[in-house]
């Protein structure tokens, strides 16, 4: 396996464009995103688990339950959530791109991102749609990333070649997320293309199974979106012999998907809104998987630990009242903790019990722009790893005048 460029169009008979339609006040930010299949494709995608849904979210639910689209359509600078018409504005969406492309408004995955609440005209989506549509390429995944953007600073696209019994696959994808980003899922949309053949049974095992140790693994702030989905489309070109079941093509096929998901979970962490550091907390020893994977989530989640981190305070505390209140089943008093970063590493805590340790030492470490904090339980074989961002003046800068 090797990364490629191309993102969401480097998998063979895909398409994307990104355009400005008006949404968005600044004209020079796209907020209109297409991702088109030559030929339709086996679909999957798991949503947020926020009881408070986006309409896009509904809408795509019904048009992929028979596991099949072939194309996907993005809007930036609305959610539409919380929006008395916002199913019909979700199917007329899906109506007008289809009329352009000539497939089934039912093969289309809409999603939507931005202000949640606000009223949405879909007279800019109308408008844009056919020089959306017109400028589709091969060559158009940047674009396509960049109408999906709200808060984001940076562009977040990857894409990798890799084989299945001896046929030579793609997958690419490219994502958004920010702010309001935690677990179940992890806030973001993310769109994933792929030219290898696999059952919609399969692909949805190998996403539902995916984001587990990738996006739901994430936390920035503390908050589920109300409009997070994952979606993957599979359009069989590349040719190889159809994935039926698990095997090695099945596994070759996961080992590409898990690569690209944890890129692009790194790259969203990176980018929380206001960060200057990406985190990462690495549990080890753990009784149980989903031991390893509570004490890490809530380590990464802690908003005393994210501060901590900001100012480059090595305070061990920090991570050891976040695991005792995690609910992971652990014995605190077996517990040691590290930093790690390109400037070294230093234990703070050994047996449940803090250290004397070089400060001097520690400040450099945690000065880096990515740092880990490596938590050994020694009380089994699983780990677990999570990501996030430090906490800055500069998210509640952000989130202050969100709206306005």
């Amino acid at each position: 396996m090797k990364e490629i460029t191309g993102g969401v169009c480097a998998a063979k008979g895909f398409t994307a464009n990104g355009v400005h339609c008006g949404i968005r006040r600044n004209k020079t930010k796209k907020d209109l995103s297409l991702i088109f299949s030559e030929k339709r494709a086996v679909a999957a995608a798991v949503y947020t688990q926020n009881l408070v849904k986006g309409a896009p979210i509904t809408v795509t639910k019904q048009n992929i339950a028979d596991g099949y689209a072939q194309a996907m359509i993005c809007n930036s600078g609305n959610a539409n959530t919380c929006n008395a018409n916002g199913i019909e504005i979700a199917e007329k969406t899906c109506g007008l791109v289809a009329a352009q492309l000539g497939i089934p408004a039912s093969d289309i995955i809409v999603a939507s991102t931005g202000v949640i609440g606000q009223p949405l005209d879909l007279t800019p989506i109308a408008d844009g749609i056919p020089s959306l549509v017109s400028g589709l390429g091969t060559d158009n995944s940047l674009a396509a990333a960049e109408g999906i953007m709200t808060t984001d600073t940076q562009v977040k696209e990857v894409a990798v070649s890799f084989d299945v019994d001896g046929t030579e696959c793609r997958l690419g994808a490219i994502a958004k997320g920010s702010g309001m980003i935690h677990p179940n899922m992890a806030t973001m949309l993310i769109f994933v293309t792929t030219d290898v053949a696999i059952t919609p049974e399969m692909l949805q095992k190998a996403l539902s199974a995916d984001v587990q140790t990738s996006f739901n693994m994430i936390s920035v702030d503390g908050d589920t979106s109300t409009n997070d989905m994952v979606s993957i489309m599979a359009n069989g070109i590349a040719g190889n012999a159809e994935i039926t079941s698990p095997g090695a093509g099945y596994d070759a096929f996961c080992r590409a998907l898990h690569h690209v998901t944890v890129k692009l979970s790194r790259m969203i962490a990176k980018d929380g809104e206001g960060a200057t550091k990406l985190l990462e907390c690495k549990v080890e020893g753990a009784k149980t998987q989903e031991a390893a994977r509570i004490a890490a989530r809530s380590v990464i989640s802690s908003a005393l630990v994210k501060a901590a981190m900001f100012g480059a305070d090595a305070n061990c505390g920090r991570v050891m009242c976040a695991i005792g209140y995690s609910g992971a089943d652990v014995d605190v008093s077996k517990i040691d903790v590290s930093y790690l970063s390109a400037a070294g590493e230093i234990l703070v805590c050994e047996a449940g019990s803090g250290l004397n340790f070089d400060e001097d030492l520690a400040k450099k470490i945690l000065t880096e722009e990515e740092i880990t904090v490596l938590v050994q339980l020694h009380d089994g074989n699983y780990t677990a790893t999570a990501w996030g961002c430090d906490l800055t003046y500069d998210y509640v800068k952000i989130n202050g005048d969100y709206r306005t």
